[in-house]
């Protein structure tokens, strides 16, 4: 029995109550009886007082069914307030056990009453978990859609700010140097708002004192793979010897693709290189037009980068671009 507004001991609903002033008279031998059980149970003076008075006047004309009536109707209509003593009252119902101290012709009957009680208040009782258990899922599953719309909301502000950074690149009167750094530090920011960025740029400094030997602009991963990002912002397009470079940094390592994502567009021999590299490693070029126009489109960045992975291992395409031909 819960303190749940559900539960019976809220109010005796019509079966209990009529189950209760049956088995009461028939737990209790006198009617003085009857008025020690619902004091035991806590209930004032001040609800059984009249019933006392009459007891001592003319006990003949009263009887143990009307006193214990007239107290559980008190009780109901107190509501709230009485709620303590209707559960102490069901409690010393349910857990009654001497049947000795009834009336021998009522023994059977009382433990008959007595047994519909605990049925009753167990039925109820599972109701009232299945119910709690329910309502349990609900608010779990509220939670979990509100942690969900939490992280979306976040994640969007997070892929918005990043968009912000990497537009105003468009306006700057930077250098080139300069811009191709604010870039790697853009589309890092946007790798990470997406979740696939696992590094930052960093260089590697070479052991025998020979200073930074190699700089790598960001590394992702997708489907499992890691892919070392090289972002670069040239005046014109990318040619075979900027590819190169990548592909010897990439060659130097086992497991790691690449991705090359540029300002301008890739000259024929330098996409023609890629092709001819995928037979030892996958390298997939974007444009940063491309960048631009998924995040007008709100697409998913790491969708997009792996259709331009399936695409170079399955028909050899290194330049995929899966927004050509679209309104």
């Amino acid at each position: 029995m819960t303190g749940a507004s559900g539960d019976i001991t809220f109010h005796y609903p019509p079966e209990l109550f009529n189950l209760l002033v049956d088995v009461v008279p028939l737990l209790n031998r006198s009617k003085q009886d009857v008025l020690v059980f619902f004091r035991g149970a806590g209930v004032p003076d001040h609800m059984t007082s009249d019933l006392a008075i009459r007891l001592r006047a003319t006990p003949k004309d009263i009887n143990k069914y009307e006193m214990v009536r007239t107290v559980l109707e008190r009780l109901n209509v107190k509501g709230e307030p009485a709620l303590r003593e209707r559960r102490e009252v069901l409690r010393r119902v349910v857990d009654f056990a001497s049947f000795d101290t009834c009336w021998p012709d009522d023994q059977l009957k009382a433990k008959g009453l007595v047994a519909s009680i605990r049925e009753v208040v167990n039925q109820k009782d599972a109701f009232t978990r299945m119910n709690n258990a329910r309502e349990d899922e609900r608010r779990t599953r509220l939670a979990e859609a509100q942690r969900v719309s939490a992280e979306k909301r976040e994640r969007s502000s997070r892929i918005e700010a990043a968009k912000h950074e990497l537009y105003s690149l468009f306006g700057t009167t930077t250098t080139a140097q300069n811009r191709g750094k604010m870039l790697e530090a853009a589309l890092n920011n946007l790798f990470q708002a997406y979740g696939v960025l696992v590094h930052k740029a960093f260089h590697l400094v070479g052991e025998a004192g020979e200073g930074i030997i190699e700089q790598i602009d960001g590394i992702i991963e997708l489907s499992g793979a890691l892919y070392f990002v090289e972002m670069k912002w040239y005046r014109n397009p990318v040619g075979k010897p900027e590819i190169s470079e990548h592909l010897v940094r990439l060659m130097s390592r086992a497991e790691v693709r690449g991705i090359f994502i540029s300002a301008s567009d890739y000259t024929e021999p330098a996409i023609h290189t890629v092709r001819e590299f995928l037979q030892h490693k996958i390298l997939i070029l974007s444009t940063l037009q491309e960048i631009v126009h998924l995040l007008e489109r709100q697409d998913d960045l790491g969708e997009f980068l792996v259709k331009k992975v399936q695409a170079a291992q399955i028909h050899k395409n290194p330049y995929f671009r899966p927004h050509d031909g679209e309104a």
